[in-house]
């Protein structure tokens, strides 16, 4: 029988999923981290992407972050998400959107614009896109 952990990745909105799960796969400033059952304890800050978690079943849960803080225990995993969303129920139209308009103001440099702002949400777009793209790979949708 394979080893498991619990994992809880909540936001301001809410909890997003609580359960047992094998593995995790997380967007860490660093880079992607993977956690197993018994990992060392670590803090870390996340950056927008993705977080998936592997069920016991052999099935993968795919969420979107924007960001926020990882915590590992040896059995218990919690994500702190600023923002958390299930890939599936990510909006492509909106994220291109979001996307072109940033890049947009980023390439006019006009006016009183908030450049860290601008390249903040070009990154989230671009993150819940991968996001997407992700999710269809897996599912080939």
């Amino acid at each position: 029988m394979a080893m498991t952990m619990h994992v809880d990745i909540v936001s301001a909105e809410g909890a997003i999923f609580s359960g047992t799960v094998e593995m995790v796969f997380a967007p860490a400033a660093g880079g992607e981290v993977g956690i197993l059952p018994r990992h060392t304890p670590m803090l870390t800050p996340l950056k927008a992407g993705e977080v998936r978690v592997q069920l016991p079943d052999g099935e993968e849960q795919h969420i979107y972050v924007s960001g926020g803080i990882l915590e590992v225990q040896p059995h218990v995993v919690t994500v702190l998400a600023d923002t958390a969303v299930r890939a599936k129920d990510l909006d492509e139209a909106k994220a291109l959107q979001a996307k072109e308009r940033a890049e947009q103001l980023l390439k006019d440099r006009k006016g009183d614009i908030d450049y860290a702002k601008a390249e903040a949400e070009l990154a989230e777009a671009v993150a819940q896109l991968r996001t997407i793209q992700s999710l269809r790979k897996k599912h080939k949708i």
